[in-house]
């Protein structure tokens, strides 16, 4: 019995998966009308529409019920949500729990990544292990059993095994591990930023030569702060890295792209992420990067620019030429200063 805490796209995508493992999985979700349709219809079309859900998937509005008995835990809302979530979960559970953590992002004015977070919120008696979940996975395609690979990393690389166990499945689903908590989270968390930046080339028009560019330098500014923060610059070569990065920088299922495009095309950030019907994670992360690298002392240009597009009100394309006009600098020695 496994719960899964979220029932967005994400969320509802690997309950697909645990229940095609034949795991009985618990969907907790906020609105009554949501979840009685995933228990009547097996549906949840407002996230993965068109897709019918296995049986074996239940839906709960009551979190206590839904955390019943259940020793993992996924946890899939979005980052802003998740110390209210945690706060309720420390209240419901009797027993120590795993909990696998499946969003990406990094707390503004905290700076702590996902997995600190939780192991502030919960009590040391209740917490078994946190696991992290992360890679290139659109919940889109997942949920569609669509070839995909991702990644788990813990403190504790047992848990990751038994996590990687547990989602392991041979015909659509492949899991890898790693130890690299921090760079697995970090690559995660920053590929969001990149995202964002990508999509606003697009939305003005510019083609694969500046794409191209910014996914280029922005995997370096990934890099630069993992290291400093004590990730294994490896990591960012890998599936969280330049994998998650590939997948978020150029497919319409990216909500970070998404809404990065519409900036580039002159809408403005409220209207745009009115609009989304989702959690735009990037923006919220670019505010924890850019506080991060400036306290880090980290040259991060990319981040910088697009923290003054969301928030300083700066024109996207005016922030494009800044970019364009720095000073000199050598990509080899860049490379070298990031592997020290």
């Amino acid at each position: 019995m496994v719960a899964v805490l979220g029932a967005g796209s994400w969320g509802t995508a690997l309950a697909i998966v645990l229940a095609d493992n034949g795991h009985d999985v618990r969907l907790w979700g906020q609105r009554q009308e949501q979840i009685d349709e995933i228990n009547e219809k097996h549906m949840n079309e407002k996230y993965l529409p068109n897709i019918h859900l296995p049986e074996a998937i239940v839906g709960y509005v009551d979190l206590a019920k839904a955390l019943e008995g259940v020793e993992t835990v996924v946890l899939a809302v979005p980052t802003k949500a998740i110390r209210d979530v945690l706060q309720r979960v420390r209240t419901c559970v009797k027993q120590p729990i795993t909990i696998v953590s499946v969003s990406k992002g990094i707390e503004p004015d905290t700076h702590k990544r996902i997995s600190e977070i939780i192991e502030e919120e919960m009590p040391a008696h209740l917490l078994q292990d946190v696991v992290v979940l992360s890679g290139p996975s659109h919940a889109e395609e997942v949920s569609l059993r669509h070839p995909t690979t991702v990644t788990v990393s813990s403190k504790n690389m047992e848990a990751a095994e038994c996590i990687q166990d547990l989602f392991m499945n041979h015909q659509y689903f492949r899991v890898y591990t790693n130890p690299d908590l921090i760079g697995v989270e970090i690559g995660g968390a920053l590929k969001n930023i990149i995202a964002l930046a990508a999509g606003i080339t697009d939305g003005l028009g510019y083609g694969d030569n500046a794409k191209a560019a910014l996914m280029t330098r922005g995997l370096a500014e990934m890099a630069r702060l993992g290291s400093r923060l004590g990730a294994n610059p490896l990591t960012f070569a890998g599936l969280t890295g330049i994998g998650d990065l590939i997948v978020t920088c150029t497919s319409v299922h990216s909500r970070n792209w998404r809404a990065g495009n519409l900036l580039g095309k002159g809408y403005a950030l409220d209207d745009v992420l009115a609009n989304m019907g989702m959690v735009v994670e990037g923006v919220r992360t670019t505010k924890a990067a850019y506080q991060l690298a400036k306290k880090m002392n980290v040259d991060m240009p990319i981040t910088n620019a697009l923290y003054d597009v969301l928030f300083n009100g700066k024109d996207v394309k005016s922030a494009v030429d800044s970019l364009m006009a720095r000073g000199k600098t050598s990509e080899l020695e860049d490379l070298a200063n990031i592997s020290l």
